[in-house]
């Protein structure tokens, strides 16, 4: 049986929704919608898109971490958010990590998240090779 390792980021949502950060079965790491919550709780860079794109991917960077890969396994990712108007600046974000890695993406527009303050989420699926 190929084994099912979930990974916890602490956020305070994923026991009220029932969620976990990451998964890893087998091979690929699946992160789901990773919002820009801050280190000590709130939310990060509040009204900043490029700062809560920052934010989202060094959540998704230490959940891909802590499920055994790297940045560099990411194969898909997924941009969403608020205000469309803002794609260039969570694209710069997006492109300083991802800028050689080049996964396949998304970006879309939604019209809101569980908090109002959250102008952007990601998520990111991950295939790893090595193993």
């Amino acid at each position: 049986m190929v084994e099912r390792r979930l990974v916890s980021s602490g956020s305070y949502l994923e026991p009220v929704i029932g969620f976990s950060r990451a998964v890893r079965v087998g091979n690929t790491i699946v992160v789901g919608g990773t919002a820009p919550i801050a280190a000590e709780g709130g939310t990060a860079a509040v009204g900043y898109m490029y700062g809560q794109a920052r934010r989202c991917l060094e959540i998704i960077a230490q959940a891909i971490a802590d499920a055994g890969g790297s940045m560099a396994d990411v194969t898909r990712t997924r941009i969403i958010v608020t205000d469309i108007s803002l794609w260039e600046d969570a694209a710069r974000a997006h492109a300083e990590v991802f800028g050689e890695i080049r996964p396949v993406t998304t970006l879309m527009e939604v019209s809101g998240f569980v908090d109002p303050d959250w102008l952007i989420e990601i998520e990111a699926e991950a295939l790893l090779t090595g193993d």
